[in-house]
């Protein structure tokens, strides 16, 4: 279906983090019928998000990281295992984004992300698009501890784990972060382990 869309309003609500706005728009729903849609959108930008592995020891690398909207969900500590990932900056591009995000946050250099898709992870409320790439690693390819960057308040502690642990803890539900299920499933999917 189609759809034809005429926005009417937009008003930034706030654009202290993310630009937040609220949307007036009439969207055509049926052959020349429109309808009035009102909607709260959060314009975070894109992002992108990797899942390193080693095919000789059968290990990934994720990432454990303080997210405050998974605490205030109920979260019991809002610590997740998490696939390394970030907002792409202006003027650059996803691969050349998680490259940055890579080294960053697990502290390996990679050189050729693979590509496998894109998805847009909340479209009801939220514009971006991920990015999601794969990529394997080995202990040459570590060049620091990761972590991310205290001053931009990321405080992340890097995992080693086997692939066949990692999709314990995610039919466990110790894995609970999106992107992460779903770069484990593309790895179990195609065999890459």
């Amino acid at each position: 279906m189609s759809q034809k869309v005429k926005i009417k309003d937009s008003k930034v609500l706030s654009n202290e983090w993310y630009t937040y706005k609220e949307v007036t728009c009439e969207i055509d729903i049926s052959n020349g019928q429109w309808k009035t849609v009102k909607r709260e959108v959060l314009d975070r930008g894109d992002g992108a998000t990797i899942l390193l592995y080693n095919t000789i020891k059968k290990t990934v690398i994720l990432t454990r990281q303080f997210r405050l909207p998974a605490y205030l969900n109920g979260h019991p500590t809002g610590q997740l295992i998490e696939t390394c990932a970030g907002s792409i900056e202006k003027n650059e591009s996803p691969e050349e984004n998680i490259k940055r995000e890579t080294t960053e946050e697990t502290g390996y250099q990679i050189s050729h992300p693979r590509k496998v898709f894109e998805a847009y992870m909340s479209p009801g409320a939220v514009t971006e698009k991920i990015h999601f790439f794969v990529a394997t690693y080995d202990d040459s390819m570590k060049v620091n501890s990761g972590g991310g960057h205290p001053d931009e308040n990321e405080y992340i502690e890097v995992m080693e784990l086997l692939f066949d642990q990692a999709i314990g803890m995610m039919k466990r539900g110790e894995i609970q972060d999106a992107k992460t299920i779903m770069l484990l499933q593309y790895v179990l999917l195609n065999q890459l382990l």
